[in-house]
């Protein structure tokens, strides 16, 4: 997984196309699992999100824990790999 920490603020940004199974990862600060199955926003919160020719491009979200933001890229890389 591909996870990398913005040196000039807390943000964190992972690749979701480098996760494998259903999506769900660690948060890079406490280790809080984050699933996108969970809709009760209570491990995670959806801060924005950011659209390229309707399609998710980025996700921001907080992590419910630890309150770090993370922002989730890669979304189009499994759009762009099945249409080719």
């Amino acid at each position: 997984m591909l996870t990398k920490k913005l040196e000039k603020s807390s943000v964190y940004v992972v690749d979701i196309g480098a996760i494998e199974g259903d999506g769900s990862f660690a948060c890079p600060k406490c280790r809080n699992c984050i699933s996108p199955d969970d809709e009760t926003e209570s491990t995670y919160k959806i801060i924005d999100t950011k659209l390229i020719n309707d399609e998710l491009a980025e996700l921001d979200i907080s992590c419910g824990k630890c309150g770090s933001l993370i922002k989730v890229v890669g979304f189009q890389q499994g759009i762009n790999a099945s249409s080719h």
